[in-house]
């Protein structure tokens, strides 16, 4: 499988609004982990990062969209994925993604 066959395979597995939120939240807060880790010259935030993080997204797929997550197959290309799903969302360009994805907005 190549990233672009997974990626597709990514979304559709994120097709729910609440999921792609939960996965939104969890994206945020680990990066706010970090940058904590960063600015207080304390590294044991870091801890957190992956934690709130993983915590977010599986509560997405066990909860809302009832299947598996992709890190389980893919770790990489799933962590990945997750931010481009993120950063895409941010900027309005996630949309066409979606629609190639075959997943409504």
């Amino acid at each position: 499988m190549t990233y672009d066959e997974f990626w597709l395979r990514y979304l559709r597995a994120h097709a729910k609004p609440a999921s792609r939120a939960l996965h939104y939240c969890g994206s945020v807060l680990a990066l706010g982990f970090v940058a904590l880790a960063v600015f207080t010259r304390n590294g044991v935030w870091l801890v957190f990062a992956p934690v709130a993080g993983y915590s977010f997204a599986w509560g997405g797929h066990f909860y809302v969209e009832h299947n598996r997550p992709t890190t389980f197959g893919h770790p990489f290309w799933s962590l990945v994925s997750d931010f481009r799903m993120f950063f895409l969302f941010l900027t309005g360009r996630l949309a066409p993604h979606l629609a190639a994805a075959g997943v409504g907005s």
